[in-house]
């Protein structure tokens, strides 16, 4: 079974190595600010106390006034598990991609661009997965058709 590790005390952690990066923090979760997504992840995976080696999913959700992106990820060395979360503006939605990172966000971050219009920037392909290319707006926005 795997181990869920406390957002709050990693959160402390981060901290002291990114002072100003961390919006939110709670047992659950870990929320960041966008523009420091790329540098805690890359020392989430990197450094051997956490080594979260394995990103079991990304998704996004739309709260009317922004979309917050949440990553699921796994250290299969340490069998513990984060959520790690960042949001991002309605009218530019724009975020770090983390497929440098870990291989398994392609296909995540493309679904999301294509449903909900959110550009990862650095993405080694962004374009349409789900729909044709030419399909008008993106279906899983609270606003599509409104």
């Amino acid at each position: 079974m795997t181990v869920v590790l406390s957002g709050t005390e990693i959160a402390g952690k981060l901290r002291e190595k990114f002072p100003e990066s961390i919006i939110d923090a709670k047992p659950q979760f870990i929320l960041v600010k966008p523009e420091s997504l790329l540098e805690i992840a890359t020392f989430l995976k990197d450094a051997p106390e956490y080594k979260f080696n394995y990103l079991t999913s990304v998704t996004a959700v739309d709260y009317y006034d922004y979309f917050e992106a949440v990553y699921h990820l796994t250290s299969i060395d340490h069998n513990h598990s984060l959520v790690l979360k960042t949001r991002c503006a309605r009218e530019k939605p724009v975020l770090p991609s983390v497929v440098r990172l870990w291989q398994a966000a392609d296909l995540q971050e493309r679904e999301i661009y294509d449903l909900l219009g959110i550009t990862f920037e650095g993405h080694p392909n962004l374009k349409r997965i789900v729909l044709w290319e030419g399909f008008q707006g993106h279906p899983l926005r609270k606003d599509y058709l409104a």
